[in-house]
Formats: structure tokens, sequence, C-alpha cells
């Protein structure tokens, strides 16, 4: 029996230094928050912590980790270079699951499910071709550009996530009202200081970045590539001109078209803005090389659709034809006003090997003379709820030649 306990003993060992080096580890998880270690005690968020750890259970949580390790080095990078935790990821991940197509009823998009208001007031451009909350570069600047100003004006980092939830005023008066800042207090189910979606939701943030962390639990199960994956793939910016191709840079780069508009869902078409002469594209770092051995500017009348302008012709009926907006028409022309002339040329942004045909009506409609919200709505059998929602509708009010999704 001796010699036995001696042969276990240093397997005891090794298991109690795994796990002193694991409760250390989380330890200082929860101090990059500014949150004290009793909170790890908390039943609420272990509870969530363990519903995201069984992959007997859910598998939600290393799908959505898999399918964004090309986000990951990049959103961790840009936290690191305005002073805020890495762990804030985890924010990005309560926030959108990583995917940077998200869409809110609350008119929220990207990553970091940005309002329109306060994507405005961070820099972020939505109009006709692009919506930056979408932007996977840019909405992390930005979020970290707004986290940065909650946390000067609270001074703990757990406070500025929950503020980037429910807002800062709300959680001002909260703290007015409780009489201090303290985590636990805030929490506090019967007296409510901060609405319900917020107490769970710095847990939800805390919770994932444990699981994220856990590298036994990792090394364990069928996800342990995610461990190295994460630090060995990013993404790297160049810069396209005005109006060119998605797929013109996929052929030329040898990059999956479907990879290319993952990476660039702030795209609306499948093209540069045209107001724009140099444009951030984002491309896999390993294909950062052949990009800048095989592609090449190319003329954009070689590239898009000539249009010669006939008799009967208007900007509506063009934009209809090819599945643009009136808008994207004038823009590309630089016309000022809706004015055309016989055999005029107009460059169309559709690529000339491309049949003319008319946009696929399952997913966008061109607005038609009178039209109505709730006749697109009743023809395609959704509610003029939904059609707002996927346009950014605050009103009813459409016009003629407006671009509308109409299913995603």
């Amino acid at each position: 029996m001796k010699y036995f306990l001696l042969l276990l003993l240093p397997i005891f060992l090794s298991a109690k230094l795994t796990y002193i080096n694991t409760h250390n580890k989380e330890i200082g998880l929860l101090e990059s928050f500014d949150i004290e270690s009793s909170f790890l005690y908390d039943e609420i968020m272990n509870d969530m912590r363990a519903k995201n750890s069984s992959k007997y259970r859910d598998k939600h949580f290393f799908k959505a980790m898999d399918e964004a390790y090309l986000f990951i080095p990049s959103i961790k990078n840009i936290l690191t270079e305005y002073g805020i935790p890495a762990q804030f990821l985890y924010l990005a991940m309560a926030e959108s699951n990583f995917s940077n197509r998200a869409y809110s009823k609350k008119r929220a998009s990207g990553l970091w499910q940005f309002i329109p208001g306060t994507a405005k007031l961070y820099g972020l451009k939505i109009d006709e071709y692009v919506d930056e909350r979408r932007d996977l570069v840019k909405s992390t600047r930005a979020a970290a550009k707004y986290l940065s100003n909650l946390h000067d004006r609270f001074g703990k980092w757990y406070l500025a996530a929950i503020a980037y939830n429910c807002g800062g005023g709300r959680l001002n008066y909260a703290i007015k009202k409780a009489g201090t800042d303290d985590l636990n207090v805030l929490l506090d189910p019967k007296k409510k200081y901060i609405p319900r979606e917020s107490r769970l939701y710095i847990r939800k943030i805390i919770a994932l970045a444990l699981v994220g962390n856990d590298e036994e639990f990792l090394l364990n199960s069928e996800y342990g590539h995610l461990l190295n994956r994460a630090n060995a793939y990013s993404v790297s910016t160049v810069k396209l001109s005005s109006g060119a191709s998605l797929k013109r840079l996929s052929k030329l780069v040898g990059i999956p078209l479907g990879e290319l508009k993952k990476l660039n869902r702030h795209l609306k078409y499948d093209f540069v803005p045209p107001y724009q002469e140099n444009y951030n594209i984002y491309i896999p770092y390993i294909k950062l090389t052949d990009f800048k051995k095989k592609y090449y500017e190319e003329e954009m009348q070689n590239i898009y659709k000539i249009h010669i302008v006939r008799s009967g012709d208007n900007l509506s009926k063009i934009g209809t034809k090819y599945g643009v907006s009136y808008k994207v028409v004038m823009d590309f022309n630089g016309l000022k006003n809706s004015m055309l002339s016989l055999n005029q040329k107009l460059i169309i942004p559709i690529e000339s090997r491309i049949k003319n045909k008319k946009i696929n009506s399952k997913f966008y409609y061109m607005v038609q003379k009178g039209d109505t919200l709730d006749s697109i709505a009743k023809t395609y059998k959704v509610s003029v709820h939904n059609i707002k929602l996927q346009n950014n509708l605050n009103g009813s009010l459409i016009k003629i030649g407006d671009r509308l999704k109409i299913n995603e």
C-alpha cells in the first residue's frame, strides 16, 4: 500500500497543480473585468457556463468559434491597441455570435450590434453601398472607442460592459439609486437596479470567456484545434479602386467568393462604392502574397456593362433591367439629375460576361410606380414590419427605383 500511494502521489500532485493553475487563470480573467474572484461561484453564471461547455448538449459555442477563426486575431489586436482587455472579444460573441451579418429587431447590426445613431456617431458609414456596422475592422475600432469612453466614464470594465448593453444613462441612474457600483449589489434580482437583460448579459460574457479560455476542456474535446487556429489565421486589408468587383478579385487571386463575401459583409453589392477612390477590402492573410502578384486594376468600362440610352429609357427602368437602384446608375456615371439623352453611354455595375437579367425577386424587389409597402408585402406574403426591418426603414415612404430586400 505504501508503494502504491507513492506511485499515485505524482498523479495527485499533477491534478492539484492543474486545478490551481486553472483557478488562477479564472481569477485573472475576472480581474481583467475588474470583478472580484467570488464571482466564480455565481450560480446563474455557472449555469450558463455549463450549458455552453457541454459538447453533448450544444455545439453552438464551438461552431461560432470555428467559423470566426479569421476574425478573432484581428478583434483581439484592435482591442489591445485601445487598451481594452482581450476578453472583451466575448462581448462580441454575446452580441452577435461572431456574425457580421447579425441584425436585430432594434435595428442593430454587425459583430458589435450598433444601432444606426451610435454607428454614425463613431464614424461608421451607412448608405446605398455600404453598412460599415458589418465591417469587421471598422466596427471593432468603433466598439473599442465606445468601450474606452464608457470605461473613462465609469472607471471599471464590468461597468463599461453593462453600459454597452443598457446605456450609460441607465447605468448611471442605477448606481445612484443603489448607492454603489458594486457588481453584486447591481445584480440584485429583487432590487432590479439594472434591467434583467443586463444582469444576464454580464454573466453571459464572463461565462463565454471562461469556456473559451478553458484550455484543458478544449484539449479534451474535438475542438482542440481552436487553441492554435485562432493564432495562426488572420485577415489582411487591401485597397480596391472605385467600382472594383469582388467576383473579379475572387477569380484573380483564387479566393472562394463565399469566403470573400463573408469577410466583406459591409458591401451591399458585389462592388466597391463608386465614390471611393480606394476602399478597404479584407482577404485571408495567407492570400496577401497572391494578391500582390496577381491582382491588377482594370478600366471600369472593360469590367462593367455599357448601356446605350434608347427612346423611352429612364433611370428607374434602366436600374430595374440590371437589378440595381437608379441611385447606383447616377453615382457610377456622375449624374446630377435624372435627365438622359439619346445614345448616351451609361456604365452599369454588372460584369459584361453576365447576361442581363433582373434581380432575383425572391430576395430583392425594385419599387415600381404605384407600389406601397402594403402591396409589396401582400405580393410576397411577408409582413410590412419584416420589410422595414430588412431595409432599415423608419416609415412607410418608398420611391420608384428603390431596391428592397424581401428575404434574407
